[in-house]
């Protein structure tokens, strides 16, 4: 029995990165002796054990062999016959498919090393085809590793494997998995331009492909193309690292441009209430979340009359901090703000221009909780429940604090 570190953890080690998770193959073993040697076995496909101390997962060396469509059309074979070349083989990018012993000795078959120092992203082998969330995975690795390039040879395996329809067989909990874990790493764009360039975009959220080449304003967005916009705006949620929701919800706001009628273009009216439904769309098919969900369709419905907040009336304002459940989901409405101020900058030369009366909303929910505290106090245990004297009083609040007409 040998057992290496791979993966993952000799990678980061290699590029001096923190190591957050460590995955080790067993090579020479049986799971019988595994389970004599304490080990629990925790895998449902394949043999996977639990370090008996460390609670460290431990693979038995596998290869593995296309039966059928998608991620899970495999048979795999594990057995003290398998080489731990065999096992690397099986693997991803030649930067994953790096072994290292106890005493530090590498194993590295496909020269992951090398590209390690040269900085690409490169497939281990023609096998490469046959999974098709391994696109998801380059894409994911090229927001991760901003400075890295995709090999020619990889880019165009991805887009094989696309006109081929392998990305058609993706389940959406798989998706939603290596997508959620792009969208936070440190520069989410290079993700979905990935998957834009090698068309898997165009088959699992073809609302936001969409947007790439769609003008808009230059007075407003002098970047112009939408698709371009909405990449900036995801840029600055990574940059201010705010949470997965926020950069869910920026990276869908705008998804009703796709749909602006040409005689309109560049402006784009009424695409907010166009973008709540194919947000909706987007969620179901995905399996989004929640949290995700829900802020997202308010920040596609309320984005643009955030952004016009000092023109609004004090009874627009109240009405969208009633809608949005502002006054009991202050956390959530918070998010709102923040994916709100991405759209905001994220358009070529406004990343540090200021935002126009930032904090108007913060001051109008400030007034908000003035006027259910006094209908508190008058006796009132639920103010919501006199909903018509209520607005009415919290329009005379905010038009008071904020100098808004009614």
């Amino acid at each position: 029995m040998q057992i290496y570190t791979v993966g993952g953890a000799v990678r980061d080690e290699l590029l001096g990165l923190p190591v957050q998770d460590r995955d080790y193959v067993v090579v020479g073993a049986s799971p019988e002796a595994m389970l004599a040697q304490g080990f629990k076995p925790v895998g449902k496909d394949f043999p996977v054990f639990l370090h008996p101390k460390t609670h460290e997962e431990y693979a038995l060396a596998r290869t593995e062999r296309k039966a059928g469509h998608g991620y899970k059309g495999f048979a795999f074979h594990a057995a003290p016959d398998v080489s731990l070349t065999d096992d690397l083989a099986r693997r991803d990018l030649t930067i994953n498919a790096i072994a290292r012993a106890d005493d530090g000795t590498l194993t590295d078959p496909f020269n992951g090393v090398a590209d390690i120092v040269a900085k690409v992203l490169r497939h281990v082998g023609p096998a490469f085809v046959e999974d098709p969330v391994r696109i998801l995975r380059v894409a994911r690795f090229a927001a991760r590793f901003a400075d890295f390039a995709i090999a020619p040879e990889t880019r165009e395996l991805m887009c094989q494997m696309v006109a081929v329809g392998e990305v058609d067989h993706l389940v959406p909990e798989r998706v939603w998995q290596e997508l959620a874990k792009g969208l936070m790493e440190a520069r989410p764009s290079r993700m979905i331009e990935v998957l834009h360039e090698c068309g898997a975009l165009a088959r699992l959220i073809p609302e936001l492909d969409r947007l790439f080449g769609v003008p808009q304003r230059a007075d407003y967005h002098p970047e112009v193309d939408t698709g371009v916009h909405v990449m900036m705006a995801l840029d600055e949620a990574a940059q201010a690292r705010y949470a997965l929701p926020v950069r869910f919800a920026v990276l869908l706001h705008d998804l009703g441009k796709g749909l602006t009628p040409t005689t309109d273009l560049p402006r784009h009216p009424g695409h907010e209430v166009r973008s709540v439904n194919l947000v909706k769309a987007v969620c179901e098919r995905l399996k989004a979340p929640a949290d995700c969900r829900d802020l997202a369709l308010l920040v596609a419905r309320y984005h643009g009359d955030i952004r016009r907040g000092p023109d609004l009336r004090a009874s627009t304002v109240t009405r969208l901090l009633e809608h949005t459940d502002a006054l009991r989901r202050p956390q959530r409405f918070a998010q709102l703000l923040e994916a709100c101020a991405c759209d905001y900058h994220g358009r070529l030369g406004w990343e540090d221009k200021p935002i126009p009366s930032e904090d108007l909303f913060t001051r109008a929910l400030a007034a908000f909780r003035a006027v259910d505290a006094a209908a508190i106090a008058r006796g009132c245990t639920n103010p919501a429940e006199i909903p018509e004297r209520l607005h009415a009083a919290r329009v005379a609040a905010v038009k008071d604090a904020l100098a808004l007409p009614d």
